[in-house]
């Protein structure tokens, strides 16, 4: 499941790495630093746009390093401004990013609050039965470099879009770690590739605008929380009590309630911060009023933020969303104990923005037009 590239991705490298690789090919450490000026400030596509660089030492940079190690397959543009990227890395593997905008008021669709959902792996291992990134099962993780260059990406392309992304060195406004695969089972490399964008010589992205989603990887959530930069933490739950989990995700059955949520209040206790509880609703399976009053109570424990989320319909699956009216009441029981919640008016349904579904198509209908052999 590990993919060992030609060339290193110059966008999985930290400023220490880049600076021990040119020293030991007997360039000054400074060098490292202007590369990487010209990578994340000024954001080129190609080694000759590094001017101040010696001829010789691009041609070895070329040599040695990936510059650009995802490149765009479809761009699909939904109703309410939500944008699918479906990306190819070097092995042909593809992978999603989505930018879902939020517009402000008084302003262009262009100067609307971005959010990124990017993606941690190629396909998941974690089964969830209503998922379509999990149906194809995992192919394998992506490096630190791939990760950024999700990243990196959107920002070239915002800011052809927009003057106001040329002005800012990021060109989003928060990062939610949601897209295909499970963060934490990628954990190193999540770690270095979040290092990097949070860095001063990277994208210098503020950790409390990154929220790093996971389907319960009770180890892994207690490791996060020893990390010293403040990211948020989201936990996909959609299931209010170990019997509904168990029945659409497996994880429960290693990590239950009793495990996964003393370890999501250690988080939150160490971070000072309020976590966020995923809900998606799915007829029959979890809207009930019982499931509504048992979340209630999790998160009136937690002091956590519910986020629910009308199931996004997926090709080949039987789920379906619930009602509107299902929803709202679902959604009352929570306001009226004055827990804090958001019932999300799904996005990019037109352009089947769930996590996996534009993959799934690509690579099936790659399937069907090669040849023979």
């Amino acid at each position: 499941m590990k993919f060992i590239p030609a060339k290193t991705p110059l966008t999985g490298e930290t400023l220490e790495s880049l600076t021990a690789r040119l020293r030991e090919h007997g360039e000054p450490a400074f060098r490292a630093k202007q590369i990487l000026e010209w990578l994340y400030k000024k954001r080129v596509t190609s080694w000759d746009e590094m001017t101040n660089l010696p001829k010789p030492f691009r041609a070895w940079l070329a040599e040695t390093f990936d510059l650009v190690p995802a490149s765009l397959v479809i761009e699909k543009h939904s109703a309410d401004v939500t944008d699918k990227l479906l990306l190819e890395m070097r092995d042909g593997s593809l992978i999603e990013t989505v930018i879902i905008r939020a517009p402000q008021e008084g302003v262009g669709v262009d100067h609307s609050r971005k959010t990124i959902c990017i993606s941690t792996q190629v396909g998941c291992a974690m089964a969830c039965v209503f998922c379509a990134s999990g149906l194809a099962g995992l192919k394998r993780d992506l490096n630190a470099g791939e990760i950024v260059a999700q990243l990196l990406h959107v920002c070239r392309r915002e800011d052809a879009r927009t003057p106001r992304a040329r002005a800012e060195l990021a060109s989003f406004d928060n990062i939610v770690v949601m897209g295909m695969g499970e963060p934490l089972a990628n954990y190193d490399n999540l770690i270095r590739a979040l290092t990097i964008l949070n860095a001063e010589w990277g994208l210098g992205f503020g950790a409390r605008r990154i929220t790093v989603s996971t389907s319960g990887l009770v180890p892994k959530i207690l490791k996060l929380a020893q990390e010293p930069l403040g990211f948020r933490l989201a936990i996909s739950l959609h299931g209010a009590t170990d019997e509904v989990r168990e029945k659409i995700m497996p994880v429960n059955k290693a990590f239950p309630l009793a495990k996964l949520l003393p370890a999501v209040r250690e988080f939150s206790l160490q971070h000072g911060r309020m976590i966020t509880l995923e809900f998606i609703l799915i007829e029959d399976v979890n809207d009930s009023l019982v499931q509504a009053e048992k979340l209630r109570d999790i998160a009136r424990d937690l002091h956590a933020h519910v986020n629910l989320i009308p199931y996004n319909t997926v090709e080949g699956l039987p789920w379906k969303r619930p009602s509107l009216t299902r929803q709202e009441r679902f959604a009352d029981i929570l306001r009226d104990a004055r827990i804090s919640v958001t019932l999300r008016r799904e996005k990019g349904h037109d352009i089947d923005a769930a996590c996996g579904q534009l993959r799934l198509k690509t690579e099936k209908d790659r399937a069907v037009a090669a040849p023979l052999p």
